[in-house]
């Protein structure tokens, strides 16, 4: 089975209609029960689906209760940016409040999704973290939790690379056709992200689809530890 967080949306939507595709056993879960119901909807009721709050104990552990026996890949896309579209905070009361909601978001559920599923994680799986090019940048709470997530595969991969389980980090530059920036895109802002790649256009949920199965797969036995860029170029790494 492929548990994939995240996955009534976005990329991780992408992740999980690829995934069952290709005859694989998929568990999507999240947070608003509508995106997930309509992902199961269009497998014909092939994958299940777990609404859950990941960034809780509660909805760990709910997460967990709905999986039976191995899985063979962990895709924690949830996550997200509780800045966009919300006031500039006013108050330091509220500014904590963005900063431990854009931590618990992005770090916190990638850790509780983990650790729930740790017993079901055996030899040959993998975990597949995401990260974003905004820790590069660092954009507001968002980079710096982002740049958490990265670290955190990180020491992940060397936990767990004893059980030969391999953990890596994808960090994506701008993808379209996603919901995450609801609607703030605006052209001028889209236009210069696409101008600062290298292959002159901006990335679609696709474009990930494909790394990340790689990572997921045997093919990447020995690939484990790193954190890959998915954004045109418009961020080389050397």
């Amino acid at each position: 089975m492929y548990v994939v967080t995240g996955g009534g949306t976005g990329i991780g939507r992408a992740v999980a209609l690829s995934l069952h595709h290709r005859g694989e056993a998929v568990l999507v879960a999240g947070r608003r029960r509508a995106p997930l119901d309509d992902v199961v909807a269009r497998t014909g009721g092939a994958v299940t689906a777990v609404s859950c709050d990941l960034a809780t104990p509660d909805g760990a552990r709910t997460l967990a209760a709905q999986v039976a026996g191995r899985v063979d890949g962990l895709v924690h896309c949830a996550g997200g940016n509780p800045a966009i579209g919300t006031p500039e905070a006013a108050t330091l009361d509220a500014e904590a409040d963005l900063l431990r909601d854009t931590l618990d978001s992005n770090l916190t559920s990638a850790a509780l999704a983990v650790s729930a599923l740790s017993g079901h994680l055996a030899a040959g799986s993998a975990i597949v973290l995401f990260g974003s090019i905004a820790a590069e940048h660092g954009v507001g709470f968002y980079g710096p939790a982002k740049a958490a997530v990265s670290s955190y595969a990180l020491g992940l991969a060397a936990a767990l690379g004893p059980r030969g389980i391999r953990v890596n980090c994808i960090s994506p530059g701008y993808i379209a056709d996603t919901e995450f920036f609801a609607g703030t895109m605006t052209p001028e802002r889209e236009e210069e992200l696409r101008a600062a790649t290298t292959l002159g256009r901006t990335g679609v949920p696709d474009d990930v689809v494909g790394l990340t199965e790689f990572l997921l797969s045997s093919r990447a036995q020995h690939v484990t530890g790193q954190n890959l860029h998915v954004d045109g170029g418009s961020h080389p790494t050397r």
